[in-house]
């Protein structure tokens, strides 16, 4: 077994720090946690190091982490780390990405989906303002039974959203880039058979990177053969879906409605009440649509999302060189 030094460059929690020596008792790892060196020992430290557990990592560190060979993201998407690309293929740096959020985003699909279905957010606003049973048609409830699911991109999140949502009367149908087995019931599609996905489904759920290939990929076309009983959930990256047509779908009727966690300005300046809004277009004004503030991954205090971390680390000990989660950087995935 292996001695491998992972350093942690972020002030780690009391509590998820015992985790992780837990999960990695009976390796050679050693656990380095940011906030428990002194300032001035950084460099020395960091010059033999093995593994970096980080989001976004210093250039201080990279220069002088002369033993890195490994970087695990603890995020999902690596768009943010691409610039590394030339750095990470001259010193032969693996770059890992995290999944281990996946379970609470797929959840939060789910809830955005079954939300947008029964309209639970007019009716809790009945409610609050004392409004009682206001009538059948009243933000009248769209049935699930019989529906057609399509999953756009099938990795950690909609393969668990494909699970959850098994036990529904619907059938499920899946577009990706690349080929491959679907552990459940369903029809793949190719990317060059997108046309057909978005016009043999009438629900969309996207949880695909932002990629130069994904980025955009939804539009106007896509939206129009989706139809006006459609409904579009993005748990994935705001820019896959183009904003102008989205709105545009949603304000005249083009598709039956939206419930989107991710968005396309994440530093919005306030208006003039003091508000701030992560789009471009009025989506706030809207009733056809649920809006989140991109919190699909919540909890962040769940310890067990750090587990493909410790099961990454593990192996590195181990000398096993099948990891979990590698990125292709120039992929984006």
């Amino acid at each position: 077994m292996k001695k491998i030094r992972a350093f942690f460059d972020w002030t780690v929690e009391q509590e998820l720090k015992e985790y992780l020596r837990r999960g990695l008792k009976g390796t050679d790892a050693v656990l380095i946690f940011k906030d428990e060196i002194i300032q001035s020992d950084l460099l020395s430290i960091i010059s033999d190091i093995n593994v970096l557990v980080c989001w976004r990592p210093s250039q201080e560190i990279l220069d002088n982490a002369g033993e890195l060979s490994v970087i695990i993201n603890p995020g999902a998407g690596v768009q943010h780390l691409k610039a590394l690309s030339p750095f990470l293929k001259a010193r032969n740096i693996t770059l890992i990405n995290g999944h281990g959020n996946s379970y609470f985003t797929a959840q939060h699909g789910v809830a955005l989906l079954l939300s947008l279905m029964n309209r639970i957010i007019p009716h809790h606003n009945a409610m609050k303002e004392g409004k009682w049973r206001l009538g059948d048609e009243f933000a009248a409830s769209l049935p699930l039974r019989g529906r057609r699911i399509g999953l756009l991109g099938y990795g950690h999140v909609n393969s668990k959203v494909h699970k959850f949502l098994s036990g529904f009367d619907v059938s499920f149908s899946v577009l990706r880039r690349k080929r491959g087995d679907v552990a459940q019931e369903g029809k793949n599609y190719s990317f060059e058979r997108k046309d057909d996905f978005f016009r043999d489904n009438d629900i969309i759920i996207i949880a695909v990177p932002l990629t130069e290939s994904t980025k955009g990929m939804v539009g106007e076309k896509e939206l129009n053969l989706l139809g006006s009983e459609g409904l579009i959930v993005n748990i994935g990256r705001g820019e896959v879906v183009n904003e102008e047509s989205l709105y545009n779908a949603l304000k005249n009727a083009e598709i039956a409605g939206a419930a989107i966690d991710v968005w396309y300005n994440y530093r919005p300046d306030d208006d003039n009440l003091g508000r701030k809004h992560p789009f471009n277009f009025p989506f706030h004004e809207l009733e056809n649509v649920i809006l989140s503030p991109h919190r699909a991954a919540s909890p962040f205090s769940d310890l067990q999302r750090w587990d493909e971390v410790i099961d990454n680390i593990r192996r590195i000990c181990n000398g096993n060189g099948n990891l979990l989660n590698v990125v292709d950087i120039e992929e984006g995935y």
